[in-house]
């Protein structure tokens, strides 16, 4: 495969993606979108509605906008900003809720981090793509809440979770829940990417050292200088709470740290993170088997050997990028061979993706098709900076 037909093919996925859950996933009896759908399209009406889902949904289709901006990708965001603001915004304390009803009522009412990040990153592209001045300011008020009541201005770095009225409390949804475990690296790559998406309309120079500070903690604590793997769970003085290792995460992070220092402007500091960037994705290759497709996760004793969908598109995005920085073919052939499992191994018939294959390379039909974690933000995102990088 060359690049333009790798291109080519990508297009054609993104339109087929976004067509699903234009098909699919709206809920015109209660509003925004159905919480669930299953792997054989199956709609759960009463699931509970994720921020997370909504918020990815927001993102996806205000970025689908700037891509290509046809009227209806501009109504489902509009859909889902709505959506948002309407029943997952806290009209007493500010912030999101971590999900509602299927009616829209508030359910979990705690502030998980990264659900406020992903809020943040909706609102934000919504404004780059609309123009809304009342999204762009939620989106600062959001950065100004979590600098307010997560940051740790003692050890840098961001806390997890705190309660519907702001005050931090112990987390059980992104890290183990165990209690040394105060910060993870999942929240802070949550974190420095909607930073990032927001200082391109915001040139706010709180919200620029915050950036730089964020790089510091990927460089400093989070990425392992001698295997170039990200540790997952930390302390508050940052000392490593977990010997996993998320392939996934690590050449998501490969190329958001890059994104994060070029749109900082800052040259030297893009030069470090761009070489960081390829050794963070040479090491993620040891998670690749011989299909092309990338493995979830290992720790000191156990390899998971399931291939997650959102693993195999952030793999097209981040083997490209680092291909891009390197020149090297052979990342810009992991990217393709990415592209062609997830050709022959993971797009449904009716459209969208299997969650996954399991350890045995079977698709995961027990796995959501749509839901609380499952969105279209990965593939769609790998898809459009794949078809941008190959412009």
């Amino acid at each position: 495969m060359d690049a333009k037909t790798f291109r080519s093919e990508v297009a054609h996925e993104l339109a087929n993606i976004l067509t699903y859950w234009q098909e699919h996933t709206i809920d015109k009896e209660h509003g925004g979108f159905y919480g669930k759908i299953t792997a054989d399209d199956t709609i759960i009406k009463d699931a509970e509605k994720g921020l997370v889902l909504n918020s990815r949904i927001l993102w996806t289709f205000s970025a689908a906008y700037i891509h290509q901006p046809k009227p209806v990708y501009k109504e489902i965001a509009q859909r889902a900003y709505n959506y948002l603001l309407t029943y997952f915004w806290d009209k007493q304390y500010s912030g999101g809720y971590w999900s509602v009803d299927y009616q829209g009522n508030a359910k979990q009412t705690h502030k998980q981090i990264y659900g406020q990040g992903f809020m943040l990153y909706g609102f934000s592209e919504y404004y780059r793509a609309f123009h809304d001045k009342h999204a762009l300011d939620k989106a600062i008020e959001l950065f100004q809440i979590i600098e307010q009541v997560a940051f740790d201005k003692k050890y840098g770095g961001y806390y997890e979770v705190a309660t519907a009225d702001w005050k931090i409390i112990q987390d059980t949804v992104i890290t183990q829940g165990k209690d040394e475990q105060k910060k993870s690296m999942n929240t802070h790559l949550h974190i420095i990417e909607p930073y990032t998406n927001l200082y391109r309309v915001w040139k706010n120079e709180y919200l620029a050292k915050q950036i730089k500070g964020l790089l510091y903690e990927f460089t400093t604590h989070i990425v392992d200088e001698r295997t170039y793997t990200q540790h997952l769970f930390f302390a508050d003085n940052w000392a490593v709470q977990s010997d996993i290792v998320s392939f996934g995460h690590d050449i998501e992070a490969s190329w958001l740290l890059v994104e994060a220092a070029e749109v900082l402007g800052d040259k030297p500091l893009l030069e470090k993170i761009k070489q960081l960037s390829v050794r963070i994705a040479q090491a993620a290759t040891k998670g690749l088997d011989k299909d092309g497709g990338m493995f979830n996760e290992k720790d000191s004793k156990h390899l998971n050997k399931e291939k997650h969908w959102w693993v195999q598109a952030e793999a097209m995005v981040g083997f490209l990028n680092a291909y891009e920085i390197s020149k090297r073919k052979e990342f810009l052939d992991y990217s393709m061979a990415s592209w062609k499992f997830i050709k022959e191994a993971l797009i449904t018939p009716s459209g969208e993706w299997y969650w996954g294959l399991d350890a045995n390379n079977q698709p995961m039909k027990g796995q959501d098709k749509a839901g609380f974690w499952k969105c279209p933000y990965h593939n769609a995102r790998a898809c459009m900076e794949v078809i941008r990088r190959l412009s």
